[in-house]
This record gives C-alpha cells, sequence and structure tokens, in this order.
C-alpha cells in the first residue's frame, strides 16, 4: 500500500502542471518523467486515477451533481420546476427558463462558478499528459495492434474516454468551446462544436476495441466505477446523437466538420433576435451520425458485460412485510442498498463514500425533507429538482408503476414523519410542489441521519435503459420501426402491470414514432435532470415546454372555474384534500410503503405509493452513532407517522356527504388546487417566462470573464457581456 500511494503521490506532484489553475499556458511536458510514470502498468494505473479523481470532481461538481446541473438541468426540463419564488432566485431561474426569450442575456451575468473553465480543462490536460506519454512509448503500437485488449490498452482507452465525455459536457452547456488534444499545447479561441464531435468520435472508435467490458476491467472486477468497453460504445452512440442532433449557434461563427467543410443546416423557429441572432439548427448530413449511433447502442445491447436489465423485480418481502414488484424502482433502490456496491443496470458510476463525500441525492434530487441539517430523521433535503403538477396528473399514466418512484406529494417532517407538501414556493418540504422520490434517506439500507448530503449515494451517470431507448430512438429516425418498437416495448412493459401497457395506442396517440420514444424517455428518466437536453437536441423543445405550460394553466383555471380539473387520462385535480396522519406499523406492519398492490388503489395509505417513513428510524440512528439525547430531542413522531389521503386523483365535493364522513373520522380538508391557482404566477407565468415556442433556444451558459482573460480568442456569443 505504501508504494501505490507514494506512486500517487509522485505522479500528482508530476502532473501538477496539468492540472494547475494556469493549465492554458504553454509547457514543457518533458519534464515529466515518463520513464518513471509510464515503466510499469501499476504506475500507469496509479496516472489513471489521478484522471479519475480529477473527472469525479468536475462530474459530480458540474454536471451531474451540483453547479450547472443543479442550477440549470435538474428543474429545467418540462417534468421538473424549481421550488423557490422567481425573483428569489434570478441567478438559476433566468438562465433555466432560456434568459426570458433571450432578452436578458445582455444584461445577466451569471456567477462565475458556472463558467469558470479551469476545472474542465484540468482533466483534458492530465488526460493529454497521459495519452501523450503512452503514445510516445515504445510498446504503443505493440498493445494497440494487438487482437485482445491488454492492460495497457485498456488504460489509454480510459483516458481518451475521460477527455472524450468532458468535451461533450463542454460543448452541452457553453456550444462551441476552446479545444486542445496535444499535452503542452495551449488550449485557445473557439473551435466549432462539430470539429470537437469529429474528433472525438474518431478517438473513441480507435480505443473501443481495444478496451475490457463492464465487470472485466482489470482492477476493477465487478464495479462499475471504471471507464469499460461498455460505457465507452454507449458514450460515443450518445455524443452521434448529440452531433446529429439540434443545438442553437452562434450567428458569428463560421461551422465546419472535422475536416474543415463547411456545414449546411436543417433550421427549426426563427433565430433569437434578442441574442444575436443565434439560430436553433442541426447539420444537414445527419444521418450518419444516427447510424453510427445505432451501430454502437446495438454492440452495448448484445454484448453488456455484466450490466442487467431488469424487466422482473427479484425482491423478496421484507421483515416488515413489504412487497415490491416494481423491477424499475430495483435501479434506484439499488443505488441505496450499501456503500460500496453498483446497480445491476448501471454502465458507469462515479462513486461517493458515506458520511465523507458531499453529494446530491437525495439532497437537491430526492424527496425532501424539513429535517436540520444535522441529528434528523431524515436532514435536510432541498428538493432543486420538484416535478411539474401537470406531468404528475396529466401526462404520466395511472397505470405506470414509474409514476410514484418518480414524483411523490409527501415530505419529511425531519421528525420521522410524513408531511403534504405545499405549493407555495419554498425549499425543503414545507412548500416548492412535488418532489422527486427517486432518492430518499428513509430507503437507504444505512440513512445517514447524522449529517445533510452525505449519504453516500453514488452518482448513476448511464444506466442500460438509455441505451434501449437510445437504440429505439436512432432505429425510428432510419425508419426500422420494428427494432424500435421492440426496444422502446422492454422499457414501457415492465413498468405497468401484465398487459397494459398499451403500447401500440401509446405510439398511435404521437404523430411519429421518434416522439414516442422520446416521451417514453421522459417516463424513464422523469426528475433526473435528463429532459432539457433531450428536449433541445430532438427538436421537441418548443412542443413540449408548451404542452406542460398550457396543460398547467389549463388544470389552474378548472380548478378556479368548476372546483376540480379533469385529465385525458382520467385523473382530477382537486381543490381540496383530506389528509390524516396514522399509524402505519399497525395497521400493515411498515411505515415505508412500496408499489401500491392491485385492487387497492382506494387505500389512502398505500396510494399512491413509494412514500411513509422509515420502519425503525430510532434504530437505525443508534446504529450510526446518534446519541440517545439526539433521539429523544429530534425524534417526535412517536407512532403516528404516515399521511392518509383522500381525494388526490377524484374530486370529493367539500358539501358532500363522503367529505362530512371524512371529517367526522379525523381527516382535515386541505387546500390544494386552490392553493396552486394562487401561485399561478410561479407554476404559468414564470415557467419558460417569456418563451414564445419559436425563438432559438437560449439554454447555453455565459463564459466567465476570468476564463476570457485566460485564453486568447475566447469570446461570449448569444448576447451575454464580453467585459
Amino acid at each position: 500500500m505504501k508504494k501505490i500511494l507514494y506512486i500517487i503521490a509522485s505522479i500528482a506532484s508530476l502532473l501538477l502542471v496539468a492540472s494547475c489553475a494556469d493549465f492554458l499556458e504553454p509547457k514543457d511536458y518533458g519534464l515529466v518523467d515518463r520513464e518513471f510514470v509510464f515503466s510499469s502498468t501499476a504506475n500507469t494505473q496509479a496516472a489513471m486515477k489521478n484522471v479519475y479523481s480529477q473527472w469525479q470532481g468536475v462530474a459530480d461538481g458540474s454536471f451531474y451533481g451540483n453547479g450547472n446541473f443543479y442550477a440549470v438541468n435538474l428543474p429545467g426540463g418540462d417534468d421538473s420546476r424549481h421550488p423557490e419564488a422567481y425573483n428569489n432566485q434570478l441567478q438559476r431561474h433566468v438562465p433555466e427558463g432560456f434568459y426570458e426569450n433571450g432578452t436578458k442575456t445582455s444584461e445577466y451575468n451569471i456567477d462565475e462558478q458556472y463558467g469558470n473553465f479551469s476545472s474542465y480543462y484540468a482533466v483534458i490536460a492530465t488526460a493529454n499528459t497521459i495519452i501523450s506519454a503512452m503514445e510516445s512509448s515504445e510498446d504503443f503500437e505493440k498493445y494497440m495492434s494487438a487482437s485482445e485488449p491488454t492492460e495497457l490498452s485498456q488504460l489509454y482507452g480510459e483516458a481518451v474516454v475521460a477527455r472524450s465525455t468532458i468535451y461533450e459536457m463542454l460543448i452541452r452547456y457553453w456550444g462551441d468551446v476552446p479545444f486542445t488534444n496535444q499535452a503542452g499545447v495551449a488550449a485557445t479561441g473557439i473551435a466549432p462544436r462539430d470539429s470537437i464531435y469529429d474528433v472525438i468520435i474518431a478517438d473513441l472508435e480507435k480505443v473501443i476495441p481495444h478496451m475490457y467490458r463492464a465487470g472485466s476491467v482489470p482492477g476493477y472486477g465487478a464495479d462499475k466505477n471504471a471507464f469499460s468497453r461498455t460505457f465507452a460504445e454507449a458514450s460515443l452512440a450518445v455524443i452521434c446523437m448529440d452531433a446529429a442532433g439540434y443545438q442553437t449557434r452562434r450567428s458569428d461563427l463560421t461551422y465546419t466538420d472535422g475536416s474543415g467543410k463547411a456545414l449546411t443546416w436543417e433550421k427549426l423557429g426563427k433565430e433569437n433576435a434578442n441574442a444575436d441572432k443565434a439560430f436553433y439548427a442541426r447539420r444537414s448530413d445527419w444521418k450518419p451520425y444516427v447510424e453510427k449511433a445505432q451501430k454502437y447502442f446495438k454492440a452495448v445491447i448484445d454484448n453488456p458485460g455484466n450490466v442487467v436489465f431488469h424487466e422482473t423485480d427479484p425482491r423478496a418481502t421484507t421483515k416488515f412485510g413489504q412487497e415490491f414488484n416494481n423491477p424499475y424502482q430495483y435501479f434506484f433502490q439499488q443505488t441505496m442498498d450499501n456503500d460500496i456496491g453498483y446497480a445491476d443496470e448501471s454502465i458507469f458510476e462515479y462513486p461517493l463514500t458515506w458520511e465523507v463525500s458531499n453529494g446530491e441525492r437525495p439532497y437537491s434530487n430526492g424527496r425532501v425533507s424539513n429535517g436540520s441539517g444535522s441529528n434528523n430523521f431524515p436532514c435536510k433535503a432541498y428538493g432543486q429538482g420538484r416535478i411539474n403538477p401537470a406531468f404528475y396528473w396529466g401526462i404520466f399514466d395511472p397505470k405506470d408503476m414509474r409514476r410514484d418512484v418518480s414524483a411523490c406529494v409527501t415530505g419529511h417532517t425531519g421528525g420521522g414523519a410524513e408531511i403534504l407538501i405545499p405549493f407555495t414556493p419554498n425549499s425543503k418540504a414545507s412548500g416548492g410542489g412535488l418532489t422527486n422520490n427517486k432518492w430518499d434517506e428513509a430507503r437507504q439500507v444505512r440513512p445517514n441521519a447524522l449529517r445533510q448530503r452525505k449519504s453516500g449515494i453514488n452518482g448513476p451517470w448511464m444506466r442500460i435503459s438509455e441505451v434501449y431507448l437510445g437504440y429505439a430512438e436512432a432505429c425510428a429516425m432510419l425508419g426500422d420501426n420494428a427494432n424500435a418498437m421492440t426496444y422502446l416495448k422492454k422499457v414501457r412493459e415492465r413498468s405497468f402491470p401484465a398487459g397494459q401497457a398499451g403500447t401500440e395506442a401509446f405510439v398511435a396517440a404521437h404523430d411519429n414514432l421518434v416522439e414516442a420514444v422520446l416521451d417514453e424517455r421522459l417516463f424513464e428518466f422523469a426528475g433526473e435532470g435528463d429532459r432539457r437536453w433531450t428536449l433541445i437536441r430532438s427538436g421537441q423543445v418548443f412542443k413540449g415546454i408548451k404542452r406542460t405550460k398550457e396543460l398547467q394553466k389549463a388544470m389552474i383555471e378548472g380548478v378556479e372555474a368548476n372546483g376540480y380539473y379533469v385529465f385525458e387520462n382520467g385523473n382530477e385535480f382537486p381543490a381540496y384534500v383530506w389528509t390524516k396522519t396514522v399509524d402505519a406499523k399497525s395497521l400493515y406492519g411498515y411505515r415505508l410503503t412500496t408499489q401500491c398492490p392491485e385492487g387497492k388503489e382506494d387505500d389512502p395509505v398505500l396510494y399512491p405509493g413509494w412514500r411513509g417513513e422509515n420502519d425503525d428510524w430510532a434504530t437505525v440512528a443508534k446504529e450510526i452513532g446518534v446519541s440517545d439525547a439526539n433521539i429523544a430531542k429530534n425524534l417526535k413522531a412517536g407512532d403516528m407517522t404516515n399521511l392518509a389521503i383522500k381525494g388526490l386523483f377524484k374530486h370529493i365535493d367539500p358539501e358532500s356527504d363522503e367529505a362530512k364522513a371524512l371529517e367526522a373520522d379525523g381527516y382535515t380538508k386541505v387546500e390544494y388546487g386552490l392553493e396552486l391557482a394562487k401561485n399561478k404566477q410561479e407554476y404559468v407565468d414564470n415557467f419558460f417566462k417569456g418563451f414564445d415556442y419559436e425563438s432559438a433556444p437560449i439554454y447555453l451558459l455565459p463564459v466567465s470573464h476570468d476564463s476570457m482573460k485566460t485564453i486568447p480568442g475566447l469570446t461570449n456569443g448569444y448576447g451575454f457581456s464580453n467585459k
């Protein structure tokens, strides 16, 4: 162990020039002792550990946890929204909603943390150093021409994947960015994103045959925290779909492909006159990229390594009596089961450690809690990405078992009980509306009641259902409807009771099969921050946002006019609901509910499902070291832990005998739809405020002024300030 630590420390100092703040200045990378660093496989592995550490810091801090992801992706789709009042969080809500149709870009400077490139290019610089050193080694051609992967060819591939995925994310957030793929060469100016795509696609195609599949990467065993061939193939396919997709582009740049050939466009909507005439388009030669995506998605499907797609739920009944029968939820439960394991359906997860790492699941991307920052049950969970009520009531099929996994009307008090979340703008469970429900500290095998943001839940960067739906989308775009339907059905039908998915009718309700696949992806990844980019690259951004906004407006107007609103799926959104806190433990034997059994939809505790409380907070707390004094002080719920709710999907007349009987039984009438109506400005007017559904969406972020000072030739577009 001492030797490995010494190697890592030595490499960290040797590669410091590639990861410090002034990384963009040209360096003499000959100063790196390549003979030492790359004289053995162990040394090369240690060098890659440094890249993984940097990559994970950027991923969790900006692209799939905090930072940019937290600010705009989580609340910025047609499925999700922000919890707080618009004017209280302008630094997040303005860019989240496309800068009020581009009218705010010229006067708006986003916080520097969202637009400073130093950490992103530090990863690229370190990867470039390793790639360059390996390419110049005497054995490079030997291990890259072998018929089977070797440990060194795998490590080379890992460095290429690290670099390629950082560029993938840079393009998603900033469009056209500086590019360098050579050690010691500074990134300057602005490279057209299409040129970058062509380079990184070619790089990935070169290394993929020389990498090991998930579950067989040397040194990782069955773990999913390595860049495997499986992940490289899936990433290449995703990048190809990005390259083929619609994006908003600057009017002041000349766009070329990787060979320098000028591109032509298929445009949607109109130029954004408020943002330097930015235009929204995909390249005219998009089809070969979709064909390549189809090829590599299928390669993963045909040989996924140790990645498993569960079509049935393998779990047994718990000691408390819960039954599950929801294979979709099983993935999320596996991410919450222990601190060192990886979910079966994951292709790649970056690891976070219980009580050590800061993490956003469930804090900003999970079920909310009114708890304080420590010694609560559970501790504070803010809930940055909330679920739009129109999406929950009106767009999700009530039979779809993903609905209750994805969204919940209740949160935690922080004292071991369940509470109905108001629609008033706020954070935690005291407001903000429906919560994401996929990650819930109460469902962890080892909940961290000691401190917030310390759950240890990994970052599940990619899972196999994304590959299935990506393949279905690519097939549908290319006219291969049979294969598209096959994989659409695989994803959809596992999430419905047998025979109730209605896939053909679902597809027929859309304009075409591609749109049906994209909506299926919406249900599969609801609330996870996936939808924003999917809408943008697919060209569905106008239609998707308009659908949710108009439906949200209609449901509010229905409540105001009639006391409720009826959706096409049969759900009714009510002005009032009736709630009562109950002792679920004595009623059912458990507090944490699961999939509502068929025929029990009238049970006000079991439906909607996947809510409630941890079955034994006190024992959990003692096992992790919460003091008896803090347990006694903060765990106040007693036996009355679960919330029974009546009238959530079926309007009850407040003057009816049914309502009077509920109140006689201890239920309390609660303003619900009426409260949403009181906050119409937040849920309708401020939802993508001012967006006209035809101007190029300004979803991109401005580059920080510090980055412009550091990188020669780098400028802002889209009307953002360059001063």
